[in-house]
């Protein structure tokens, strides 16, 4: 084994300085060091509920019944939540502005 020559160094060195600063330049490397902006859906319209549903005052199936939705009650969500079983419950406000009812919140299956 000899020497390596002058210019195989160069080589070398050459690529160790593109592979350590051109992955920063790269998409992939993370070369883009501002933050992408977040995207939020800036919608003002209610939701509609699908079908006619049991609005309850708990997120529980034994929870009162506060009143009967009819399908196309707009609502707005507030959260959403799971309990023990794993069920999806969201709780909703009533959106109607001719509602006859003190009740605007309450939870629905999800």
């Amino acid at each position: 084994m000899g020497r390596p020559s002058p210019l195989a160094a160069w080589r070398w060195a050459a690529l160790l300085g593109f592979a350590l600063f051109a992955p920063a330049a790269l998409p992939a490397g993370g070369g883009d060091r501002r933050q992408p902006e977040l995207r939020r859906r800036q919608t003002r319209e209610p939701w509609l509920a699908t079908r006619a549903q049991a609005l309850r005052c708990a997120p529980e199936r034994r929870a009162p019944v506060l009143l009967q939705l009819a399908a196309g009650e707009p609502l707005r969500v507030l959260r959403h939540w799971r309990d023990r079983q794993g069920q999806a419950w969201v709780q909703v406000e009533l959106q109607a502005a001719e509602l006859q009812t003190a009740v605007r919140r309450g939870w629905m299956a999800g």
